[in-house]
């Protein structure tokens, strides 16, 4: 339910159509300072998560909110670069990506630049590292988003109170891989490495788990996991200290089933 009468997305559209000029650039911090002066109940996190969904060409995000879509009226601004936004022009602008299907994108018009580079890379990785083991950040989280109770039964992804997931949870600049909430109702931060993971993610989890006590219901109590293909031994002696702070290593299981060969010339 939402904080005000209006959600945060009506919100958003009526300070950008009375604030902003086509072709204006601006920053998160612009935004989250109206929301401040004006609806100061909306928490910052909320606002600066809502200018990077509501950025038509900003795939690497509004691929995870099914509250995206065309008509949920989320289209309103064009990602420029790092915290660099405009606008969006609809005549002059690609089309805006939603949801992204398990077989990808409907068409490459839907893909923004940086959408495009991040698939070259992955293709000429793959050409030349084929293993059956995840590759990539992404892949692992994709994976987890849809199984997040093969980490712990009863865990969920965290949604706010105007529909924003708890993926790629924007904490002031940063990003927490996954977001989610416990059986109990706590806070989980989900941290994620595909290969090694070092000491030095735990200072980035600690740093996430108090955003989000600081930012969000701090009543609740907040803990952490740290998902890697190997925990190394300075990465355990780090978090020996750490109460709140899980470790965990996943691996891979490939099966394969063989399947009967029909007679395409056999007759029923």
């Amino acid at each position: 339910m939402a904080i005000y009468d209006k959600p945060v997305k009506v919100l958003m559209r009526e300070w950008a159509n009375a604030h902003l000029a086509e072709g204006e650039e601006f920053s998160k911090s612009v935004a989250v300072q109206w929301f401040e002066d004006n609806f100061p109940k909306v928490k910052p996190g909320t606002v600066e998560m809502h200018v990077e969904v509501m950025s038509t060409n900003n795939g690497r995000v509004r691929q995870h909110h099914k509250s995206v879509y065309a008509g949920s009226n989320h289209d309103l601004f064009f990602k420029l670069g790092q915290n660099r936004f405009r606008l969006y022009v609809p005549h002059a602008d690609p089309l805006p990506v939603y949801e992204l299907s398990d077989d990808g994108p409907t068409s490459i018009a839907q893909l923004s630049g940086e959408d495009i580079t991040e698939i070259a890379e992955r293709l000429d990785a793959e050409t030349f590292n084929a293993a059956t083991e995840f590759a990539y950040e992404r892949d692992l989280q994709n994976y987890l988003i849809k199984n997040l109770d093969s980490l712990e039964a009863g865990l969920r992804l965290y949604i706010d109170e105007d529909g924003m997931s708890g993926v790629e949870f924007n904490t002031g600049g940063r990003r927490i891989d996954i977001l989610a909430m416990d059986a109990a109702g706590g806070f989980v931060v989900i941290e994620l490495k595909v290969s090694s993971a070092y000491d030095r993610v735990v200072g980035q989890i600690a740093r996430y788990m108090a955003w989000v006590e600081a930012n969000l219901e701090c009543a609740r109590p907040v803990r952490g996991m740290i998902v890697a293909k190997t925990i190394n031994e300075d990465l355990k002696l780090a978090c020996s200290r750490l109460k709140d702070v899980e470790l965990i290593e996943y691996e891979m299981t490939f099966n394969v089933r063989r399947v009967t060969q029909c007679d395409v010339n056999k007759r029923p």
